[in-house]
């Protein structure tokens, strides 16, 4: 089956519009439409060399899309099925057995190395180049074939062309707030970068009760953004000394718990300086920098920790729905930090994400598509 995907090259080389062959779909494998898909950092920390990976590629991982065909060995999901795409999980092992796919004894295999399990390929060029894939889906085409485990089923009701992103940036910074950190009601939470992770985290401590809600950027119109969808306070801290600030707003306490979503060092060591005591740090970007810490000094006098979470430690099946609720009820207004891009205006997406110009780019791949609300 011949489609249409955005390939990249070689590090750091623009994403090219190429014709591919789809390989033939197995028995345990989902053909997807791809609707649209979501541009996440991680995209592009693989296309320009911050994280390994094995070129040419077609990347993507926040798609939205309708089912075509499935597997004869497929039995929750049937031909024109409206679906979200996230990551691949065996659903096997004890991870996955005790709820925390995000955690799967084989997510790196099935999600970043590129092939399928048995080293196969799931595009190729028709002169028998492989093409890698990315996250069990690879949403930069206009087709892929997924597994049952990437899937979220959705009301027809939901546009498919906004839902995408739901699969990983706001699945991450929601995922963090309500699976990772589980804050109480009325605690405190400072927020670290305000793209779509760092809002999504935000949006979330809202919903999750937090009273003191700070979110800290370097761009006054990021901030803005964030007071409007909820933050209680915002610190620009190329202005203003981070720590100090929120000395103030919590006389002196400091926080009960932080996102970093910028990845910088020293912004990483900021999130766990301003802690209080009892206090736990989330650094979640996707980066290869590290934070320096004293563990005696920074942690264990104020019994601070600090929470790795992978994906938000979301189940997709679950979490997706929820955040759709969230959304319809007013509280999760992701909406509002999106901007529509064709699929052939893929690069000018990228460089206006990696710029900060948009908050969540979302490319509409199959521009045929048509929103029926009452369908």
């Amino acid at each position: 089956m011949k489609i249409k995907a955005a390939v990249v090259n070689k590090v750091n080389e623009p994403y090219e519009i190429e014709e591919l062959i789809l390989s033939e779909m197995r028995d345990d494998e989902i053909l997807i439409k791809i609707v649209a898909s979501g541009i996440c950092h991680s995209d592009d920390g693989r296309r320009t060399g911050v994280s390994i990976h094995s070129f040419p590629t077609v990347l993507g991982h926040e798609g939205s899309g309708i089912v075509e065909v499935v597997g004869k060995n497929v039995r929750e999901f049937d031909k024109g099925d409206h679906v979200v795409i996230s990551y691949h999980y065996c659903g096997q092992c004890e991870n996955c057995k005790t709820g925390h796919p995000a955690s799967c004894n084989h997510w790196v295999d099935f999600n970043l190395l590129g092939t399928r399990d048995d080293g196969s390929y799931v595009f190729n060029r028709e002169d028998g180049t492989p093409v890698t894939n990315f996250f069990g889906q690879s949403s930069f085409s206009t087709y892929s074939l997924v597994h049952e485990a990437n899937l979220t089923k959705v009301d027809p009701s939901v546009d498919l062309r906004l839902v995408g992103p739901l699969g990983c940036g706001f699945l991450t910074g929601s995922g963090t707030v309500f699976n990772g950190l589980k804050p109480q009601p009325a605690s405190s939470i400072a927020i670290f970068g305000t793209g779509s992770v760092g809002l999504a985290a935000m949006m979330a401590a809202k919903i999750s009760g937090c009273t003191r809600v700070i979110c800290i950027d370097i761009h006054d119109n990021r901030l803005e953004i964030a007071r409007e969808l909820g933050a209680t306070h915002t610190i620009n801290s190329k202005n203003l000394d981070v720590l100090e600030e929120i000395k103030k707003i919590t006389k002196n306490k400091g926080v009960n718990y932080t996102v970093d979503t910028t990845g910088v060092p020293a912004v990483m060591r900021t999130s766990v300086e301003v802690l209080a005591i009892g206090g736990v740090a989330a650094p979640v970007a996707a980066t290869p920098k590290s934070m320096e810490i004293n563990p005696l000094a920074d942690l264990t006098m104020y019994n601070r920790s600090i929470k790795g979470v992978l994906i938000g430690n979301a189940i997709p099946q679950l979490s997706i729905p929820q955040l759709i609720e969230f959304y319809e009820a007013g509280s999760f207004a992701f909406d509002k930090l999106v901007k529509f891009y064709k699929f052939d205006e893929i690069n000018q997406a990228s460089e206006d994400s990696l710029s900060g110009k948009v908050i969540k780019p979302i490319l509409i791949i199959d521009e045929d598509y048509v929103h029926r609300i009452h369908e």
